[in-house]
């Protein structure tokens, strides 16, 4: 079982994000089309001064797109890690209020909210539990939309998606034998949550009334997703990588195992460089969208 520390973070990824400036220099920003279909299903695209609560914001990665958006939103930036809460609030975003939090409990007031954002969340668990869509449910309004949006590399992806190269494939099943009982996007758990606000029967119905159990948000989930592709030197490839939480704490011989493979998948046969000899690596974003009831 992961443990905890005082951030409510369980501790794998209080130690492998505290480099919050390498995580907001190499982590990827959102291709512009999926932002923008993104937040029109989200229902505010172009909506002026919409309010936005952003869910474990990290070091502002999406929140900076949407405090440069016309709309000029407002926006409670909630996030729980403190090295990456610091870097977010030196921003100094217009319209963002930055905010000690998590899902399952948030400084903001009851049916604030016209949408509710979790971009790139590391850890899923910290949106999908029961808890956190109460909470999430309390601090939007009636209609307002929940919605939740991810850059997975290849390298990064679920095991059941195709890899588009061998070599991406090869880092891909590295990353997934690192299982540190964590749930994130790739192990696909994060729609269980949404699921189970189904009953499996009249009577279980009927309990759920009596319990304060009812769907809290619209099924099915809509989803959808913008491929991509960028160029990346060797270094920064190797950089970005070393965002994950799993790679970031490898040392000793894990470390050396995790080089190793690196260095060989990039010298695949399959691997396309450019003129600069950056290496092509590829991507989907992929984004969900549910209403509040």
């Amino acid at each position: 079982m992961a443990s905890h520390n005082n951030s409510g973070l369980p501790a794998v990824a209080q130690e492998g994000f505290k480099d919050a400036a390498s995580y907001d220099a190499y982590r990827p920003s959102y291709p512009p089309e999926a932002v923008e279909k993104f937040l029109k299903n989200l229902k505010v695209a172009d909506q002026y001064d919409a309010k936005i609560v952003e869910i474990a914001s990290g070091t502002g990665k999406f929140t900076e797109l949407l405090a440069q958006r016309p709309e000029t939103f407002t926006i409670k930036a909630i996030e729980p890690h403190p090295g990456m809460r610091e870097k977010l609030a030196q921003k100094d975003l217009p319209g963002v209020e930055v905010a000690d939090g998590k899902a399952e409990k948030m400084p903001v007031e009851d049916e604030w909210g016209d949408a509710c954002i979790a971009a790139q969340l590391i850890l899923c668990l910290r949106f999908a539990t029961p808890e956190a869509l109460k909470e999430i449910q309390r601090v939007l309004r009636p209609g307002a939309v929940l919605g939740g949006i991810w850059n997975v590399e290849d390298y990064n992806k679920p095991q059941s998606w195709k890899a588009t190269t061998k070599w991406e494939q090869k880092l891909n099943d590295f990353i997934m034998s690192l299982d540190d009982g964590l749930p994130r996007f790739r192990h696909q758990k994060w729609k269980e949550v949404f699921d189970q606000q189904l009953p499996a029967s009249p009577l279980q119905a009927l309990r759920d009334t009596l319990a304060d159990r009812l769907p809290r948000f619209t099924l099915p989930l809509g989803e959808d997703s913008t491929k991509w592709t960028v160029w990346l030197s060797e270094e920064a490839l190797a950089a970005r990588l070393n965002t994950l939480s799993q790679i970031a704490v490898l040392e000793g011989d894990k470390r050396e195992a995790w080089l190793k493979v690196l260095s060989e998948a990039i010298r695949g046969d399959d691997v396309e460089r450019n003129e600069k000899g950056e290496i092509l690596v590829h991507g989907v974003t992929h984004f969900f969208w549910t209403d509040r009831l």
